[in-house]
């Protein structure tokens, strides 16, 4: 609850992008640069959450910086996205896969826990194994790669919540419920563009989309709680 006191206020801007851009719904048939800011704002708002706690905090803590730094190619890639049918859609891919290798580096690689890698990885070979028939050209070694990429993303913030041994806390749960919800998303992405129409597809991909940024940008919170902690200590 106290945690919920602390951040929630500072959340307040992106809940609000957020409902802005479900309420305009701008068509996604006339790219624009403003239907480019409202699919952005929600992050940038993520942006500005971030930096609420302080330049030192996020410059002392690099899992903070490098979520930070995530945010930042996601938006350039939420962007790219806008004029995917105009031929930028790997443009935004690969801004996608910098981001899933910015936030694997912030979760680290402690504790392991290869249990949740095989886990994660035969899920990730499924995946690509439904999607391989589909894909042609560069994108059947593209979405490999990206695959590969946001699987380990998965796995890193899996491995944080080891809940059989009551090592967990608020902040890595969050990073692991966004790194699923990413995943969610980006497979709806996949699916819809490269094999079938997928039944409201933007407001699954994108609802997601937002409730992943969200929660991971929250799992950032955690290198202050430890501070704080140590300092009541």
């Amino acid at each position: 609850m106290r945690q919920v006191k602390s951040e929630g206020p500072k959340l307040v801007p992106f809940f609000k992008a957020t409902c802005v851009y479900f309420v305009l719904w701008l068509p996604t048939s006339s790219p624009s640069w403003f239907s480019a800011l409202i699919k952005c704002l929600p992050i940038f708002c993520l942006w500005v959450f971030l930096l609420a706690h302080g330049i030192n905090f996020l410059v002392s803590h690099r899992s903070a910086s490098r979520i930070l730094a995530g945010l930042i190619f996601s938006a350039v890639g939420d962007a790219f996205l806008i004029w995917q049918e105009q031929g930028y859609f790997i443009h935004g891919l690969l801004m996608f896969a910098i981001t899933h290798i910015l936030y694997s580096s912030a979760f680290g690689m402690k504790p392991l826990d290869l249990k949740a890698g095989l886990l994660m990885g035969l899920v990730s070979s499924s995946c690509y194994a439904f999607l391989y028939s589909y894909l042609s050209g560069p994108f059947t070694y593209l979405v490999a790669v990206y695959i590969a990429l946001i699987g380990f993303m998965g796995w890193r913030a899996v491995a944080g919540v080891q809940l059989c041994n009551d090592l967990w806390t608020w902040t890595k749960l969050s990073a692991c419920i966004g790194a699923m919800l990413f995943m969610v998303s980006d497979l709806t992405i996949a699916l819809n563009k490269f094999c079938f129409p997928v039944p409201y597809s933007r407001f699954i991909i994108m609802a997601t989309y937002y409730a992943a940024q969200m929660l991971i940008a929250l799992s950032a919170v955690e290198s202050r709680d430890e501070e704080d902690f140590r300092k009541r200590s």
